[in-house]
């Protein structure tokens, strides 16, 4: 493993890819101020992670001071080009890392999800409020009407999730309910059950090319549910005594390994790391 010079003692709340120089070039970290610290925004080449070059010691890229950020989104979206988001206490901040502009838009929860769409000029948001709503790109922070979705869960939003034509969103809570939302109607059209959660801030994967989606409840299970019919595909528990502590973290890939790959889901729990094979 390479020996990662950028180790850092402070919290990471957030962290996505971030694709300036190239597609998925750099990662965005969120980390959270300790002591005279305050909390930022970082951007690390994705190089920095690779043992192809041991002698080198790629820098960082930048850092951005951003306190208290509870989630992260990069933009490829090409009215918000070289600008990612942070998700604050009761605030939106849009961040163009080239120019250093920002813009704020002013929100009435904290903001614990976000993703940008790719087509439409629209950065989605959940809140722990329960509620889902988008930012009209265009729209400056000064002015009305930017928020052009709204959705509502009952407990907290931890995950939403843009589906490829951009007509349906899913979004997970702290309640452990999971929907798939008609963007044009805002009505939901299936939830999927079974996902454990009482209070913990948890991911939601979903792959579209292989049908499924993907989520760790509070109770160490990793669940898979059909995204066509939201039948439960398969349960897996962890390998380690359950533990609140110790969720498992999980990551699916339908080319595990490469582009000759097969289907597979990897799972971290403590130091250890498991592969399992999907088909």
């Amino acid at each position: 493993m390479h020996e990662n010079l950028y180790f850092t003692n402070r919290k990471v709340n957030s962290v996505c890819w971030a694709s300036l120089n190239h597609l998925d070039s750099h990662i965005l970290l969120c980390l959270m101020g300790i002591a005279e610290t305050p909390g930022c925004a970082t951007l690390l080449p994705a190089s920095l992670f690779v043992s192809s070059h041991p002698g080198e010691r790629p820098g960082m890229l930048c850092s951005f001071r951003i306190p208290g950020a509870w989630s992260c989104a990069w933009s490829l979206n090409i009215q918000a080009n070289n600008c990612f988001s942070t998700g604050l206490s009761r605030r939106v901040l849009v961040t163009n890392v080239v120019t250093g502009h920002r813009q704020s838009f002013g929100t009435s929860s904290d903001v614990l999800a976000q993703q940008f769409a790719l087509m439409a000029p629209l950065l989605f948001n959940g809140c722990r409020s329960g509620e889902i709503f988008a930012i009209d790109l265009r729209c400056r922070n000064q002015g009305k009407g930017w928020k052009a979705t709204r959705l509502f869960h009952d407990s907290a939003v931890t995950s939403v999730q843009i589906l490829q034509e951009e007509q349906n969103l899913m979004a997970s809570d702290m309640a452990g309910t999971i929907k798939l939302w008609d963007l044009r109607t805002t009505k939901c059209i299936r939830q999927y059950e079974g996902h454990v959660n009482e209070y913990a801030y948890l991911p939601l994967h979903v792959h579209e090319e292989e049908g499924i989606v993907v989520a760790v409840g509070q109770d160490c299970y990793t669940r898979i549910w059909s995204f066509h019919d939201a039948c439960l595909l398969r349960t897996i528990p962890s390998p380690h005594p359950t533990s609140k502590s110790d969720i498992p973290s999980v990551a699916f890939s339908s080319r595990l390994g490469g582009f000759r790959g097969a289907p597979g889901l990897l799972m971290a729990v403590q130091q250890d790391l498991y592969c399992f094979s999907y088909s």
